[in-house]
């Protein structure tokens, strides 16, 4: 899935593993990722924790995308930053699932997100 995913590779995501449930992924802030406040824009880092998380839930194989996420930005990311996503699955139940994915920036966590599951009725999409 993550190799046609082009708004995800093209921001510079870099899926590190995938795999039973969890994936890690990385993004790097850019000069074009930081917003007015000289902080990282908020939807960048919802991205990759959306992007890892959706790797986390289609690694079991069917087509599954969000049917809901929320996010808490915990601290700033800055220019520069390399953040880290860590995505692991907490439930699976009937074609619904609970994942949970956290932004970090070293050891400092940037952001908590929980995202909701659905295994939908298509084939995947190979380009």
């Amino acid at each position: 899935m993550f190799e046609v995913d082009e708004a995800s590779r093209a921001l510079g995501i870099e899926l590190l593993e995938a795999g039973d449930g969890c994936a890690i992924a990385r993004l790097s802030v850019t000069r074009t990722m930081v917003n007015g406040h000289d902080i990282a824009h908020g939807g960048y880092v919802f991205l990759l924790a959306d992007t890892t998380f959706a790797c986390a839930c289609n690694s079991h194989g069917p087509v599954t995308v969000a049917s809901g996420a929320e996010i808490s930005f915990v601290a700033p990311a800055k220019l520069g930053d390399e953040l880290v996503a860590t995505a692991a699955e907490r439930t699976r139940y009937g074609r619904s699932g609970i994942y949970d994915v956290t932004v970090r920036r070293g050891d400092t966590v940037i952001a908590e997100f929980r995202g909701r599951s659905r295994v939908i009725e298509r084939e995947r999409t190979e380009r």
